[in-house]
């Protein structure tokens, strides 16, 4: 929160690259690409919610399993 604001962060994940597919869920250090992004969200003190968009159903599962809100 900044002031009175709430702070969303929105992380896009598209699932369908063609220079490298699925890259978004490739193992980077032990956690897929897109956990990066959510956990330096979540580690912000300004950020109140992480929200992942994404075309993808297997992608909104594991951004869910690392505390995103994948709607």
């Amino acid at each position: 929160m900044i002031g009175n604001s709430r702070v969303l962060a929105l992380i896009p994940a598209r699932a369908g690259s063609k220079g490298l597919p699925g890259k978004n869920i490739r193992p980077l250090h032990g956690k897929p690409l897109l956990a990066w992004p959510i956990a330096a969200a979540q580690a912000s003190r300004y950020v109140d919610r992480v929200v992942l968009s994404t075309d993808s159903a297997e992608f909104a599962r594991i951004g869910q399993s690392f505390g995103a809100d994948a709607p």
